[in-house]
């Protein structure tokens, strides 16, 4: 052994392993495993046995390819390492599933080595690099950086890839967005308050909240939403949505009917609202809150139709007013969040025939409520188990988590003076928590996997959720006869759709 090793340190010798990549497979299989293995003793032909090795990676045969692959791990020594590491990521667009494995094996071999060297060849790939190989590239950082060892993520490896990170930002697409929040959210630097204000910072970046909204743009919308659903889990006591918020109630809310929606089966009004519920706990002080409480005020009396004229009325309607309970909801709920922070807006601000007609409208909405509540608890009562997992009774079940929301907030706004005190959970939430099925709010579905699969580069963002429907209440029934309903023959699918 001593002489086979000796005979490998004359030059010469190493350039014949070396011209065995273009010989047959038996000198390519030979070459593959020598040319690493002796590759540290001959640097002047560094350059030479990197790109024979990157030859033998791109070999016809799968298992030259994967023994090359495996191999280049050992060719990542100092100034080398960024290459390999380029290279390796540029491996990454091979559909071989094995041949992808064993690149990604081999990627986090030498990250181990040399983090910042590796994340450079990444980055580099994801900035200048084909579609697939940044899609790729992408994802392994979505995925795996998680699994890094502490001492291997350190401060000044996490603030690397924070700021790489924010140069990929500059040009993305929804989907590539969402992945770089997930590998952002999951640095640890970033789990203090300060850090999520920053992770906050980047998306109020992309979201464009200084320019107005052009609700006829599906892709402004769409990136509004994407950007919004990023923020959501970073929002806390100690940081604020108010951004979002105001940007909500002052651009968003005044367009609510002419949106457009990204996807057809996406209820992108309902969408905007649930949105809107969700971060108005987290709002902190607010410029123009008067005003926005108001324009809160003015989308719910939309909502919120006055009772039908008796028979003899004048104007009497031939149908009663259909009642929407999942939009009152969400504005109510965001209204009494808001309403907290000036808790004498219903008494000083609005004027007394206004209040007048928004009390005349609550008692409507609120009887139609209480008969609505009692007969869904008669329809669920001794129902457990299995029963309430049917399709029927998990809408059901939703559709009385809205409806005892509601009726908690109208009974806050009838006090005197209006009370801000209850406090209620969002139908949705523990939804999210028991359903199966990908639900939208959810930003870490699926992509999990490294694999194949494209991303479209700089196009618009696309929503990776499944579309929310609407709750619907039967309609026209509550008035002076509700005590005729029958709740049996209104419990169908085309009626009840269940807020996911």
């Amino acid at each position: 052994h001593l002489i086979f090793y000796v005979w490998f340190q004359h030059k010469d010798a190493y350039q014949v392993i070396l011209d065995g990549v273009k010989g047959g497979p038996k000198e390519k299989r030979l070459a593959a495993q020598f040319i690493p293995k002796f590759f540290s003793s001959f640097p002047e032909l560094a350059d030479a046995a990197i790109n024979a090795q990157l030859d033998l990676c791109e070999d016809e045969d799968v298992s030259i390819r994967r023994q090359a692959i495996k191999e280049l791990p050992r060719f990542a020594a100092g100034e080398n390492l960024p290459r390999v590491a380029d290279i390796l990521t540029q491996l990454l667009q091979t559909d071989d599933s094995a041949e992808f494995n064993q690149v990604n094996s081999a990627l986090i071999s030498i990250f181990k080595i040399d983090p910042k060297g590796t994340l450079g060849g990444l980055f580099s790939q994801i900035l200048q690099g084909e579609d697939v190989v940044r899609e790729r590239a992408i994802k392994f950082l979505s995925t795996k950086l998680k699994t890094m060892p502490e001492d291997v993520m350190t401060k000044e490896v996490e603030d690397y890839v924070f700021t790489e990170t924010k140069k990929v930002l500059e040009d993305v697409t929804g989907e590539e967005f969402v992945l770089l929040m997930r590998v952002l959210s999951g640095l640890k630097y970033l789990q203090t308050v300060s850090g999520r204000q920053q992770l906050v910072e980047l998306v109020v970046e992309q979201a464009f909240l200084e320019q107005a909204l052009n609700p006829a743009d599906t892709d402004s919308v769409d990136r509004l939403l994407q950007c919004t659903r990023q923020a959501l889990p970073l929002f806390s006591k100690n940081v604020h949505s108010t951004r979002f918020v105001t940007y909500f109630c002052e651009h968003v809310l005044p367009n609510l009917s002419m949106l457009t929606s990204p996807v057809a089966e996406l209820d992108i009004q309902l969408e905007i609202l649930k949105l809107l519920a969700e971060m108005s706990p987290y709002c902190g002080d607010m410029d123009k809150l008067e005003a926005n409480l108001m324009m809160l005020f003015e989308k719910l009396l939309e909502f919120m139709p006055l009772p039908p004229e008796d028979e003899n009325g004048e104007n009497a309607v031939s149908e009663e007013p259909k009642l929407q309970f999942s939009y009152v909801e969400c504005l109510l709920f965001s209204f009494h969040q808001l309403g907290k922070k000036l808790p004498d807006f219903l008494i000083d601000k609005i004027n007394t025939e206004k209040l007048k007609d928004f009390k005349i409208r609550l008692q409507y909405f609120a009887r139609g409520l209480q008969v609505y509540i009692r007969q869904l608890r008669v329809a669920l009562q001794g129902k457990t188990g299995d029963a309430l997992k049917t399709e029927e009774n998990k809408i059901k079940v939703v559709a009385l988590k809205i409806t005892n929301n509601i009726n908690v907030l109208i009974k806050d706004l009838f006090h005197n003076p209006p009370s801000y005190k209850s406090t209620v959970t969002l139908s949705w939430k523990p939804v999210q928590k028991t359903e199966a099925a990908p639900v939208v709010g959810q930003k870490r579905s699926s992509g999990e996997d490294t694999g194949t699969g494209t991303l479209g580069k700089k196009v618009s963002p696309l929503p990776r959720r499944d579309a929310r429907q609407i709750y619907n209440p039967p309609s026209g029934k509550y008035s002076a006869t509700i005590g005729n309903f029958s709740y049996g023959d209104q419990t169908t699918n085309k009626n009840h759709n269940l807020p996911q």
